[in-house]
């Protein structure tokens, strides 16, 4: 079941997203570190009521936030669609004992069911260069990648953006 989020649950949400953190760097995938996702990211995310967690049996294996607020490191980006009423998905994760099992399906089935709801005129995100499944998953539900952006406290790597149009 997928819900917004509540302030309390930011424990349990650090604790998924650390372990997400070990699971990629034991990979040698880079992404995530002490620094981010941060605690103040996801009380931020709450308080715009944009943090949606996927609960099984009361425990949270995922997150994901659907946001409408554009990051300036997304502004010179050349998107396929104008910077109106779009939709901007951060920080998914599914817990490491949960991953593939289709829950990352269902959270981006989720958002995307989410946006067409809302009439955005599409989906953008962005994922790390030296994620190649996470890449591999987006182009396969259609995602289509349009630059390259920084975040130097995360990576010295560039991060992929794409979008997917839904009109």
């Amino acid at each position: 079941m997928i819900v917004p989020s509540k302030i309390s649950e930011i424990p349990e949400i650090l604790l998924l997203t650390k372990q997400c953190a070990a699971a990629m760097i034991a990979k040698g995938i880079y992404q995530w570190n002490e620094q981010y996702p941060s605690k103040q990211a996801f009380e931020n995310d709450i308080a715009r009521q944009e943090l949606y967690v996927f609960k099984l049996e009361d425990k949270i294996i995922g997150t994901v936030v659907i946001s409408t607020f554009m990051d300036e490191e997304y502004i010179p980006i050349n998107w396929l669609s104008p910077n109106e009423n779009n939709l901007y998905i951060h920080r998914l994760a599914v817990h490491p004992s949960f991953q593939g099992q289709g829950y990352a399906v269902q959270l981006m089935d989720f958002a995307e069911a989410f946006a067409k709801a809302h009439n955005a005129t599409s989906i953008r995100l962005d994922t790390f260069s030296q994620n190649t499944r996470n890449q591999a998953f987006y182009e396969q539900r259609g995602y289509q990648r349009l630059g390259n952006i920084y975040f130097p406290k995360q990576s010295e790597h560039p991060f992929y953006c794409y979008e997917l149009l839904l009109k």
